[in-house]
């Protein structure tokens, strides 16, 4: 059973940037597509990025492309998303999930096996 935990979320202002972590416990992430999803207030959970297991097929969701990137640390077990130039709409609670489908990347929610709790971002115009 993979745990997953989120962190490095908070109260930025726009413009800034800021990096995710995601670090697995309990089994190796290295087999596993990773991806994050948002859920922002009064929405549903969306798709914002995810990657393979070697990192080789990347996806971003169209409002994130160009500012935001996905990378993995196998050896460390640990999946990062990095937000630059934020803006007040990227305000959400921000999940890693991974999915045993490990050559692509699902933009759907439904496919992805286990999640983390979530953090926060907030990001004040």
């Amino acid at each position: 059973q993979v745990q997953l935990v989120e962190s490095g979320g908070g109260l930025v202002q726009a413009g800034d940037s800021l990096r995710l972590s995601c670090a697995a416990s309990g089994g190796t992430i290295s087999s596993y597509t990773m991806g994050w999803f948002r859920q922002g207030p009064g929405k549903e959970r969306e798709f914002v990025a995810g990657l393979t297991w070697s990192g080789a097929r990347r996806s971003f969701a169209n409002s994130v492309k160009g500012r935001f990137t996905i990378s993995r640390d196998n050896a460390k077990n640990t999946v990062y998303l990095q937000m630059n130039s934020l803006k007040p709409e990227d305000t959400a609670v921000y999940y890693c999930a991974a999915d045993s489908t490990y050559y692509r990347v699902s933009d759907q929610s439904v496919e992805y096996d286990y999640w983390g709790q979530g953090t926060q971002v907030t990001v004040s115009s």
